[in-house]
């Protein structure tokens, strides 16, 4: 099995930093050195005119989080937003669905604590497109985050061959889409410019590897979470006073 290189470096990150991970990230809170915003309740038009800002002098658009995704999973009112940024081929994209997604799922999605929107950031190569695209062809058909979870179910490992675009079509089969239908999305190729933008909307956030975490808190005060950080630092982020309406 083959690791790609900016998964391996998260990967590295994380075992050097698991004690002190949940500091790291309250430390940033408490500082006030990750996103904010000035307003708390924004129109449509509003959000993408708000911006926000980190250490460096570059302006980023709330756009940037929300825009070029995948359907809200969980109820769209809920009150914090849990954006990740990830690679169907990512071998700690792929931990965090098996480790800690499904606990984050039970105790704040389905609860309507919280929503989840997952963005493409296909850095390991051409089949990681290709899944992509296939997960939001799934998604025209309203089984966008069935195709994401067969997708994780079925990891095996990096640019082997298991996330070609012939297997794509045994995993449609596998979630019960209309195949015709699912085949003739994958031939139009016609998601592969929200793949990208997505991607690029990775990068104007500082992002190298994945995966990569953002929480908007319900007064639009923003967390990073670097890397597939354990179930217990989500915990932490998701609870904290910080992120609720003042």
């Amino acid at each position: 099995m083959t690791i790609h290189a900016p998964s391996l470096a998260i990967g590295a990150a994380i075992a050097a930093a698991a004690i002190i991970g949940i500091f790291y990230v309250m430390e940033e809170m408490a500082n006030e050195v990750v996103f904010t915003t000035s307003n708390i309740e924004q129109s449509e038009a509003e959000r993408e005119q708000d911006t926000l800002r980190q250490e460096s002098p570059q302006a980023i658009t709330m756009s940037v989080l929300y825009d070029n995704g995948s359907p809200y999973l969980g109820n769209p009112d809920a009150p914090i937003t849990i954006v990740e940024f990830g690679d169907y081929q990512c071998f700690f994209c792929n931990k965090f669905f098996h480790d800690t997604e499904g606990m984050i799922y039970d105790n704040y999605i389905k609860t309507g604590k919280a929503k989840m929107i997952f963005k493409d950031f296909t850095i390991i190569g051409q089949d990681s497109v290709t899944a992509a695209h296939a997960a939001h062809c799934a998604g025209e058909q309203e089984m966008f985050w069935e195709y994401h979870d067969t997708l994780y179910n079925n990891w095996d490992g990096e640019n082997n061959g298991w996330a070609s675009e012939e297997n794509q079509y045994k995993f449609a089969q596998k979630v019960g889409l209309d195949e015709s239908a699912f085949k003739e999305c994958m031939a139009s190729g016609k998601f592969y410019s929200l793949i990208e933008a997505s991607s690029e909307d990775a990068r104007k956030l500082g992002l190298t590897g994945t995966p990569g975490f953002f929480i908007i808190g319900e007064n639009n005060r923003i967390v990073r979470i670097p890397g597939a950080q354990p179930y217990e630092v989500f915990v932490n982020v998701l609870e904290s006073p910080e992120l609720k309406s003042n």
